[in-house]
């Protein structure tokens, strides 16, 4: 009967503190895109029709067209 007087506090402030542990969670920004790490990975990066890799082509493109000189 005396461990039950230790129990019950220690169990209240493990609650306490698991609900305090999920709103900073949700007030930090940790369940605002569920899911676009998920779907990122299926993605590959070289995909044209992804618009990071439309991205990248078109820098590289202008790097090789700003490094080609016209010849005389």
């Amino acid at each position: 009967m005396p461990a039950i007087y230790i129990l019950i506090p220690v169990a209240i402030a493990l609650v306490g503190f698991a609900i305090w542990l999920f709103f900073w969670a949700v007030d930090s920004g940790q369940y605002d895109d569920l899911d676009g790490p998920a779907h990122s990975i299926l993605f590959d990066d070289e995909d044209p029709k992804h618009t990071a890799a439309v991205t990248q082509v078109q820098q590289q493109n202008a790097e090789k067209d700003s490094q080609e000189t016209p010849r005389a």
